[in-house]
């Protein structure tokens, strides 16, 4: 089992940046793709951002150019950082583990950290 614990999210205006971070326990993370995703009310969860484990990064069009994935295998933890935040970036946010991490694959997942864009 993995266990994934976000934290970083917050409430930040338009064209703010926010970092999010992701720390794992209970199995190493350099054996996984990892990800994020994000849920925002009413709608359908979507995939944002995944680093294979050869750490390739792959976005969603929407954050292509504003958002970053990365990762820290000795730290065992996945970060996101997000720049340029607009408010339909509002959402709730959550770290992702899985042997294939994809718009909808996965393995594990966090709780979730709230991430506010205000306009």
């Amino acid at each position: 089992q993995v266990q994934l614990v976000e934290s970083g999210g917050g409430l930040v205006q338009a064209g703010g940046s926010l970092r999010l971070s992701c720390t794992a326990s209970g199995r190493t993370l350099s054996s996984y793709a990892l990800g994020w995703f994000r849920q925002a009310p009413g709608k359908e969860r979507e995939f944002v951002a995944s680093i294979r484990r050869d750490a390739t990064p792959y976005y969603r069009d929407s954050v292509k150019g504003r958002f970053t994935i990365s990762r820290d295998n000795a730290k065992n933890t996945v970060y996101l950082q997000m720049n340029s935040l607009k408010p339909e970036d509002t959402a709730v946010y959550f770290c992702v583990a899985g042997w294939v991490v994809s718009t909808n694959e996965y393995e594990y997942r966090g709780q979730g950290t709230q991430v506010t864009v205000s306009s």
